[in-house]
């Protein structure tokens, strides 16, 4: 099958190399997938509310519940209740707990910081730029699919 566009198949290419760089973390952790994924979201964001990890990973309450045992049994999050309101429970994650998932990602950053010095500085802005429209499209393209699921 032909790509219509030149640079698709390289788009490709990248998004396949980030699925099974992410499965490679997960089963080095021995974690699921999704579990990295709502470290990596807990650590860029700080402590989300339960609902707010589902929403982001587009799961239902029950999976992203046991997801988060999932990362509490591993000594990654702890949930914790609120001083106010202790019916709301938001996710953190415990100190030194992200320790082994630094280790798993030293390699890929290793490799992302040596490719970076291809770039000049005036390039950065341009790169991050390119990286959250990536992410806003892949956002709705998943929200899209999610809502249309038959």
């Amino acid at each position: 099958m032909a790509h219509k566009h030149p640079g698709e198949a390289v788009f490709r290419e990248f998004l396949i190399s980030i699925v099974l760089h992410n499965e490679a973390v997960a089963d080095r952790l021995g974690l699921q997938p999704v579990d990295v994924a709502a470290t990596m979201l807990l650590e860029t964001r700080g402590p989300l509310a339960v609902g707010a990890i589902a929403d982001e990973l587009g799961l239902p309450s029950a999976s992203a519940t046991r997801l988060i045992d999932r990362l509490e049994k591993a000594g990654y999050a702890r949930r914790v209740r609120g001083e106010r309101d202790r019916r709301t429970i938001t996710v953190e994650l415990v100190e030194g707990g992200l320790d082994a998932y630094h280790a798993a990602c030293a390699t890929s950053r290793r490799h992302v910081e040596a490719l970076a010095l291809r770039y000049g500085p005036e390039q950065a802005p341009l790169l991050l730029d390119m990286f959250a429209r990536v992410t806003d499209a892949h956002r709705s393209a998943t929200a899209e699919l999610r809502a249309t699921t038959p």
